[in-house]
């Protein structure tokens, strides 16, 4: 099968090559997918490009954690029914921190944990559902990690990102109210589209002030943060009493100081999201949620800008540049 590989971290353009490679077999408790989409998080690029001093953890290793397709054989102890199943899957990789799995979705085809690739709902394309593992199950934590939020105001940092667009729809769906921060007048139309009710400009907008205004001094239930080292002193003064700040990323300052007391004088909570280590009947609960909204139109994808196979290297390179949208890999057939 033609596959995506790098065998050291660095440069996309340097490191990544695309190849035959041994097609897998379903091994005990697993699925043999035919790829047909493969999603790239900031964690499958950070992970190529040896982020923070990340080394390979395998000799050779497949990129990407995320992806759709077709099952197309099934291992001992699978139910065979799934044969012919659209699927999107999650962790192909493994999380930070652990050696995890050395072939990722960059592929025609992986054989994964039957658990591991989810039902596909039939409103989706496979290019849609190579967004749901880590961008919309991390939305999905990050949202109802702690309860329903119905009737609350949810303030999403960055809400025209591929978490924050998520976390709109989600939230919104919740019964929230959602206040998001975009840093363009695309990114505000993207984030409205999706159900805010109000967007704030970061880049000219005084975001405290906007935020305190609409809630009429009150503040939001919870937050959202994309970026928690540098927006934790304003995540502290939004937030209401007993509130909750649920951060999945750090990357402008990975060892931020916290104002204590900014925080602890309101009872916050503070909750740190790690997409790779969802507990298990939370990770089922959005499977479930995810199914549901978009079998009911009320879950929408936003890919903005899609590559064959043999420009996996480009694709990495649009990641790092940032823009609308998820960026995904057509690995073979419709997307």
């Amino acid at each position: 099968m033609l596959a995506a590989t790098y065998t050291r971290t660095g440069p996309a353009a340097e490191v990544l090559s695309v190849g035959e490679v041994t097609t897998p077999v379903a091994g005990l408790g697993e699925v043999l997918v035919r790829v047909v989409a493969s999603g790239i998080n900031p964690a499958d690029v950070k992970r190529r490009g040896g982020w923070r001093g990340m080394d390979m953890e395998h000799e050779l290793a497949i990129p990407h954690t995320d992806g759709a397709g077709d099952i197309v054989a099934v291992g001992e102890g699978v139910d065979p029914g799934r044969i012919g199943e659209r699927v999107w899957m999650w962790n192909a990789q493994g999380g930070y921190g652990e050696a995890g799995r050395a072939f990722g979705t960059a592929a025609e085809f992986i054989a994964i944990a039957s658990r591991q690739a989810v039902r596909l709902a039939d409103a989706l394309s496979y290019a849609a559902g190579a967004t749901l593992g880590v961008p919309a199950m991390t939305a999905y934590r990050a949202v109802f990690a702690d309860g329903p939020v119905e009737g609350q105001t949810v303030f999403v940092s960055g809400a025209g990102g591929a978490v924050g667009h998520y976390a709109v729809q989600m939230a919104v769906a919740g019964g929230a109210r959602v206040i998001g921060t975009v840093g363009s007048p695309e990114a505000a139309a993207h984030a409205m589209a999706a159900g805010a009710t109000a967007t704030i400009d970061r880049r000219r907008e005084d975001v405290l002030a906007r935020i305190m205004d609409f809630t009429e001094g009150q503040g939001v239930d919870r937050v959202v943060e994309v970026d928690f080292g540098a927006n934790l002193e304003l995540d502290a003064a939004v937030l209401k009493r007993n509130g909750t700040v649920a951060a999945y990323s750090s990357t402008s300052n990975p060892t931020p100081i916290l104002p204590y007391y900014a925080f602890a004088s309101k009872g916050a909570n503070l909750r740190f999201i790690q997409g790779f280590a969802i507990p298990e009947a939370d990770r089922l609960a959005g499977e479930r949620m995810i199914f549901e909204l978009a079998e009911a139109g009320k879950l929408q994808a936003a890919i903005g800008a899609t590559f064959p196979l043999s420009e996996i290297a480009k694709a990495h390179e649009r990641v790092e540049r940032g823009g609308l949208g998820n960026v995904v890999v057509l690995t073979g057939g419709p997307s």
